[in-house]
């Protein structure tokens, strides 16, 4: 779970839309970050997931609001990471042999590439934690 001493976590899009939504577990998101940006922890983003975050807040809110998110994400200390073949391959397979949606398989194979634990609600989650290791949000 560490590179050069260092705690990686990957943030899913149910973390990161608790957080732009105010829910419950936003307050442990909103340690987690202020942890990011003492450098305590290195965060990490999905490309893919930034986009599904983005398409749920314009579908739930409206383009204001997802325009707004992506601006408050852009602030966070958090890394956004494109999306390469290796990781479209690995999410891929964890697609194919998981119960998990096709974003939420890229979480799970970023966690994975950096040795991270993924930070997530979702419930789907419950199927790979033989895979990853799950930091799990109330």
């Amino acid at each position: 779970m560490s590179k050069g001493g260092r705690k990686f976590i990957v943030l899913d899009t149910w973390a990161m839309l608790a957080y732009l939504d105010g829910e419950a577990a936003a307050q442990q998101v909103r340690q987690v970050l202020h942890r990011g940006r003492r450098r305590q922890v290195l965060l990490l983003f999905s490309l893919v997931n930034y986009g599904e975050c983005l398409y749920v807040v314009e579908r739930e809110q409206g383009l204001q609001q997802a325009q707004r998110a992506a601006g408050i994400i852009d602030q966070l200390a958090v890394r956004v990471v494109p999306v390469d073949r290796p990781l479209v391959f690995e999410a891929a397979h964890i697609k194919a042999r998981y119960p998990v949606s096709y974003a939420d398989a890229f979480s799970i194979a970023l966690a994975k590439r950096n040795d991270a634990s993924v930070m997530t609600g979702d419930p789907e989650f419950r199927s790979v934690e033989t895979e990853v290791a799950v930091h799990w949000l109330a």
